[in-house]
């Protein structure tokens, strides 16, 4: 930014909620600036970018929809248009993995020939994730995990958290800042991982039919399956990490008692094969594949304690 030399296009990637829209939200807000340092957060123009009212400044950014080809093309009519009161017209599209391949198609034309004035910054996990000729636009931003201890610090430092919570969520977050901020201010995210790794200890006791009629209910939940997935391999991990008497920190810090209680009665091998299953079943849900039964058959493989 200091010469000036912006590029146009911009693709930021790295896993979800390690902070993508966050840098690209500020990196927005500091190119239409108006003070010396960048971004201030008190200028005019940065008020409206917090608060979402910038003129200049359109961002889409709404998880679990499908961007269609009518949203790229009001962005495209908008872009044709020169800036109402800054130098540069941005436009953010966060996840763009979720984009139809019309509406893909569509942005690449503007890519190819973008405004003089117009900056574009698209989100996405993995860069595999989208069209070869878009990401060769783009110039690439890879956002890797940051280390436990630097979370566990900025969540004291910064957002005033207590030692004990920030040594849970900064392991809990596995490298991702954003999630720990969201889950240090959000409560409610911290009792749905209870209550998901509650179900899987209290599953592993449980016959076929009680496994089923969980497989039935997860399904049916408003939020995605993928968070007690997710979850369910971090515990998987931990249990690994005790069986093998390793010395890297488990995650689940205030689990350690189940955990190692796991890690003595679980075998090595369907402690590895419950790993496996959930990764396949996580993969699956990328795919027309049917949740419930997609559900049905992990849980039906995992592990059985008495």
């Amino acid at each position: 930014m200091a010469s000036q030399r912006i590029p146009q296009s911009l693709l930021v990637t790295g896993p979800p909620q390690i902070g993508k829209a966050t840098l690209a939200r500020t990196f927005a807000m500091a190119l239409n600036c108006q003070s010396e340092e960048k971004p201030c957060g008190q200028c005019n123009s940065c008020k409206k970018t917090l608060s979402g009212n910038h003129p200049d400044i359109n961002i889409l950014d709404a998880p679990q929809e499908t961007l269609k080809i009518e949203q790229v093309r009001a962005l495209q009519r908008d872009l044709s248009l020169r800036p109402h009161e800054s130098p540069y017209k941005i436009v953010v599209l966060c996840d763009f993995e979720r984009a139809t391949s019309s509406a893909a198609n569509a942005l690449l034309k503007t890519l190819e020939e973008p405004p003089s004035y117009a900056v574009i910054i698209l989100s996405a996990q993995n860069s595999s994730q989208l069209l070869p000729t878009i990401v060769s636009r783009c110039q690439i931003i890879n956002l890797r995990p940051v280390a436990d201890q630097v979370i566990i610090t900025k969540l004291q430092t910064h957002w005033r958290a207590s030692a004990e919570q920030a040594e849970l969520i900064g392991r809990l977050a596995q490298g991702r800042l954003g999630w720990a901020v969201e889950a240090l201010e959000n409560p409610d995210a911290l009792s749905l991982r209870h209550q998901y790794l509650d179900d899987l200890i209290d599953l592993s006791g449980k016959g076929h039919a009680s496994r089923l009629a969980y497989a039935h209910s997860l399904a049916q939940k408003k939020e995605s399956p993928a968070q007690a997935l997710n979850l369910w391999l971090s515990w998987w991990r931990d249990v690994l990490l005790l069986n093998q008497g390793a010395k890297a920190k488990i995650v689940n810090i205030d689990y350690a008692d189940k955990a190692q209680h796991f890690a003595q009665t679980v075998t090595l091998d369907n402690i590895i094969a419950a790993i496996k299953q959930t990764y396949t079943t996580l993969g699956n849900l990328n795919y027309n594949v049917n949740t419930r039964l997609n559900l049905e058959v992990l849980l039906l493989k995992l592990p059985y304690l008495k």
